[in-house]
């Protein structure tokens, strides 16, 4: 599994200039670098610990030989130190065998990949990786955009491209596309086409991701030029074997997992958006929403402004409380549901609210409703 936490608060939108405020450090797979030189680690212990237990067998083993030969001791006894000790170095034997199985199986790391093709590429660590890394998030944000301005195009193309030959080819001729803004770039091409339900196409662009995150991986490694990594990648991963290509499969379906996950969080969130901007798009005069202030109603009220029933709506208003009928009308007008005309004389309910507010005596307020 990778961890794909960088790509957890990646921002994008419509051009795609304020997309990439988090796309900034070396690797996007932090965790699958430190993973295996933890493996690497315990496999050199593992390794120490097997050549040991053979020396010793081995040395044991002779030493008990030599004492049967010269027929020291109990010979019963020596001969059943000899088959026990030939049954430990057989074991000893099969495990050596399954740990030189698990390297040759051990994906990218120095002792996997060949090396003749490097010879002349190593650059030392001054070079561009550093000043990289000197750059602000500003500059490394600016340049991203550069980079997709001027590459998208051929982005786009490796994206789609189908075949490990086609992509390879691609890439030798295009070697400027062999750095981290590729993989950028493709990550957040992902998450647009997941948001635009465009499942397939998304999966297909996931794989040629993870093909470049892999590429870049081995480069910094063996501490060489990404660009002299692409034919051995494409070569190890046309002849690799099920138990390598099975892990490759999951780390893309991983990152799918990863990419479909922040879409619908991108998605909810231009929801919410949306709504808010319909919210206050709609705000009364009063600065209140017509939505929450209808709801708020007493389901009378809400039956008297769904059938714009004035004579109903009065009805409904004589029968609150005084305090109660004015704080509702008022509600109304400042969320625009209620619009008194202030050209002619008052609305009916608006004068029938307003003169129970203003006397209280139970007889007028009477009168008033008569």
């Amino acid at each position: 599994m990778v961890d794909y936490s960088k790509w957890k608060d990646i921002e994008i939108s419509d051009d795609e200039d304020d997309t990439h405020p988090n796309i900034d450090t070396p690797s996007l797979f932090r965790w699958r670098h430190q993973a295996r030189v933890e493996r690497m680690q315990e496999q050199e212990q593992r390794k120490a610990t097997i050549e040991k237990k053979k020396q010793t067998t081995v040395e044991k083993l002779k030493e008990a030989k030599e004492k049967l030969q010269r027929k020291e001791g109990n010979l019963e006894e020596l001969r059943k130190v000899v088959d026990e000790l030939e049954r430990e170095q057989e074991r000893v034997r099969q495990e050596e065998d399954e740990l030189r199985k698990k390297e040759v199986l051990q994906p990218w790391n120095v002792d996997t990949i060949s090396k003749p093709g490097f010879a002349k590429t190593v650059i030392n660590k001054s070079a561009i990786n550093r000043k990289d890394e000197e750059l602000s998030d500003e500059q490394k944000e600016l340049n991203l955009q550069e980079f997709i301005k001027k590459y998208e195009k051929q982005l786009k193309q490796f994206g789609m491209l189908r075949k490990y030959d086609d992509s390879k080819k691609f890439l030798q001729e295009n070697h400027h596309l062999v750095c981290e803004d590729t993989p950028n770039y493709l990550v957040i091409w992902c998450i647009k086409l997941e948001m635009q339900e465009k499942h397939e196409l998304m999966a297909h662009v996931a794989h040629q991701c993870i093909c470049m995150q892999y590429i870049l991986d081995i480069s910094k490694h063996l501490e060489v030029d990404p660009r002299a990594c692409v034919a051995s990648f494409f070569q190890r991963i046309q002849e690799a074997e099920a138990e390598y290509k099975n892990q490759f499969l999951g780390e893309i379906e991983a990152f799918k997992e990863r990419i479909r996950k922040r879409a619908q969080e991108k998605l909810q969130k231009l929801l919410e958006e949306q709504e808010e901007e319909e919210r206050k798009a709609r705000l009364g005069p009063g600065g209140l929403d017509p939505v929450e202030v209808f709801e708020s109603f007493p389901e009378e009220l809400q039956k008297c402004f769904e059938t714009q029933d004035i004579g109903m709506l009065q009805e409904a208003m004589a029968k609150l409380p005084p305090e109660e009928a004015r704080l509702h009308l008022q509600r109304a007008i400042d969320s625009g549901l209620w619009v008194p005309d202030a050209k002619s004389a008052p609305d009916p309910a608006y004068a029938e609210v307003k003169s129970k507010g203003e006397d209280s005596k139970p007889a007028e307020a009477d009168a008033e409703k008569e």
